[in-house]
């Protein structure tokens, strides 16, 4: 009998929980590199009002940071989303300079009470941002709203 065994190759196993980031984590770094360097993060803070400017202890950037991350995710639900994202929830705010997740039922609420301004307000961020970098020299328009469209 032969075997294919490597005898340098050592498994070990332990009882203690260690998760791996979601394969989709790396695209959330992505994107979040790409707002804080264009400044994007601190243009939402000032240019994007809601009515109670927060709500709770949140500001609208905790949010778009969940909606951003579960479009990325692909997760079929939020409620999947939150789970996998559960172990990582300090890096990942982290990633657009936020220290909280929203908890789903406060997201539901802040999304049950947005209306027209806001959203109007960063619809103009993105186009702003999309004129404001070409792709080439022939104008091609570019910017976060083409990222986040590809």
């Amino acid at each position: 009998m032969t075997s294919i065994a490597d005898g340098s190759v050592k498994i070990q196993t332990t009882v203690e929980s260690n998760p791996s980031p979601p394969g989709w984590f790396g695209e959330v770094v992505l994107l979040s590199g790409y707002l804080r360097k264009h400044g994007a993060l601190s243009k939402t803070n000032e240019r994007v009002r809601f009515a109670r400017r927060r709500i709770g202890r949140y500001d609208v950037i905790d949010f778009l940071a969940v909606l951003f991350g579960y479009a990325i995710s692909g997760e079929r639900t939020l409620e999947a989303f939150y789970e996998r994202l559960q172990p990582f929830v300090g890096p990942f705010m982290a990633l657009f300079e936020r220290d909280r997740l929203p908890a789903r039922s406060t997201l539901s609420r802040f999304l049950a009470a947005l209306t027209e301004a806001p959203v109007a307000a960063l619809r103009a961020l993105f186009l702003d941002d999309l004129l404001s970098r070409p792709l080439s020299p022939n104008k091609q328009t570019g910017g976060l709203a083409q990222l986040l469209l590809v």
